[in-house]
């Protein structure tokens, strides 16, 4: 169970980030993990945090990871103060790529500098 206890910050995102069919064993002292995440971008955070817990090539953890939507990278619903560059550099770690944003989201943004709270966006594959 000390392979458990080493990835319960994984397990935990696991949970809030709602992975579907997740689940988990331990065989021997291998964790085994498997669950469909919503999104690429969900599933690189699970994955950020395996590395965080194992360190880049961890040989005590076998993961299974699924992605549900592989058309976006994810989506966003736009909170109070932000732009599409802050959203941009969440994502992409990059704010000039904020126009990628901006055009697969077309139908609900006519301007680039003008989004809303709550508005639900498509963060797209680049």
């Amino acid at each position: 169970m000390m392979v458990k206890a080493k990835y319960q910050n994984v397990l935990n995102l696991g949970e809030k980030l709602n992975i579907q069919n997740g689940d988990v064993k331990v065989d021997g002292n291998k964790l085994h993990i498997t669950g469909t995440a919503n999104t690429q971008y969900e599933k690189n955070l699970l994955w950020d945090e395996i590395k965080a817990a194992g360190g880049e090539n961890p040989s005590d953890i076998m993961a299974d990871i699924k992605v549900a939507d592989t058309t976006v990278y994810a989506r966003h619903t736009v909170e109070s103060g932000e732009s599409l560059s802050k959203i941009a550099k969440h994502y992409y770690k990059d704010p000039m790529k904020y126009n990628a944003i901006f055009e697969a989201n077309r139908d609900i943004l006519k301007n680039p500098d003008m989004i809303h709270p709550g508005q639900e966006l498509v963060i797209p594959n680049i």
